[in-house]
């Protein structure tokens, strides 16, 4: 029997896309997480390195990543 894949979905506050984000995060089994940058955009989490949640991305994937 497959596990369900834990999700991370991080969106920017602002960002034109995130409704998609929180529509296809509630659909999603758990383990899930939604995780939102306030006053950002869909491109600042591109190429704003200060505003990537690096600590978050090492955080789930030390998590689940074994």
């Amino acid at each position: 029997m497959n596990k369900p894949r834990p999700l991370l979905f991080i969106a920017g506050q602002e960002a034109h896309s995130l409704e998609f984000s929180e529509d296809a995060y509630a659909k999603a089994a758990e383990p899930k997480e939604l995780y939102i940058i306030p006053n950002a955009g869909h491109a600042d989490l591109y190429d704003r390195t200060d505003l990537i949640p690096f600590d978050k991305l090492i955080n789930f994937f030390s998590k689940y990543l074994k």
